[in-house]
């Protein structure tokens, strides 16, 4: 892979390593219809049949939240929403506000997701706000970061997504309100993913940001989670890397068994 920045020893991480419980999170992007709370049963009872040491998140469309929430919200797997806006109300017809999604029963909301950056020219100013406004309402930012294939390529992947990092979290962003989630933008659903070490530099350097930003016990304490083509082949040797604190999962969370089959790498 092009970028010869990234290069460091993959290392094992250690779980729960400064106290933070992995996360597993699933994106099901502009997908599913209520008939889909079918897999999300059988998740759930898969779930509760063998519980990963991880926690679990579905970030179903914002249609399904209140009634997938309402049924299996504590049952061992959490929901939350795909965005927000960064008012908490107002004349923003067709969005949704980070207290709406808490309204409906979310404990998280992503931001900044790469299509979101892409499709919609979202800065990280904005996703600033969006994470500020989810902290606000009382729920979770996962806030996400990464580059694009022209700029690894060019040698720019670890400025880019550290200057992301710099810029796309609120001051007051803690261990407990916000997780990064690094998803290297042309990994996403393309079935490439980096190399192991590029992997384990990236969340180094992640971690590094965060903890010249918040300092050494608030940084080290804060969740990074890795995105962009996890399925059930690679997760495992994924997740067992250092600084890898779980993964944002896209297509492979839509089914109960592949997703299901990812938390494997949390069971012992």
């Amino acid at each position: 892979m092009a970028g010869r920045e990234l290069r460091a020893k993959p290392r094992v991480m250690t779980k729960d390593t400064h106290g933070r419980r992995p996360l597993v999170a699933g994106n099901w992007k502009m997908n599913g219809l209520f008939a889909a709370g079918a897999e999300v049963e059988s998740l759930v009872n898969r779930v509760r049949a063998s519980a990963p040491a991880a926690d679990v998140l579905i970030c179903p469309p914002a249609t399904l939240i209140r009634p997938f929430a309402a049924a299996w919200g504590q049952r061992g797997v959490a929901f939350g929403g795909q965005d927000c806006h960064h008012a908490d109300e107002g004349a923003f017809t067709g969005d949704i506000s980070a207290a709406m999604i808490r309204d409906a029963g979310g404990d998280y909301v992503i931001v900044g997701h790469s299509e979101r950056r892409s499709y919609y020219g979202e800065t990280d100013q904005v996703v600033s706000h969006k994470a500020a406004a989810a902290h606000r309402a009382g729920i979770v930012s996962i806030v996400c970061v990464g580059e694009t294939l022209a700029e690894r390529e060019a040698g720019r992947a670890i400025d880019v997504v550290s200057q992301q990092v710099d810029f796309s979290l609120p001051t007051l962003s803690n261990a407990g309100n916000t997780v990064l989630a690094y998803e290297p933008v042309w990994a996403i659903g393309t079935g490439k993913t980096p190399s192991t070490d590029d992997i384990v530099a990236m969340h180094h350097a992640v971690r590094t940001r965060l903890t010249a930003r918040f300092g050494a016990a608030e940084g080290n304490r804060m969740r990074i989670l890795y995105g962009g083509s996890v399925k059930p082949a690679n997760a495992r040797e994924i997740l067992a890397l250092a600084d890898v604190d779980g993964a944002l999962v896209g297509g492979a969370s839509l089914l109960a068994r592949d997703f299901d089959a990812i938390l494997d790498a949390y069971r012992s």
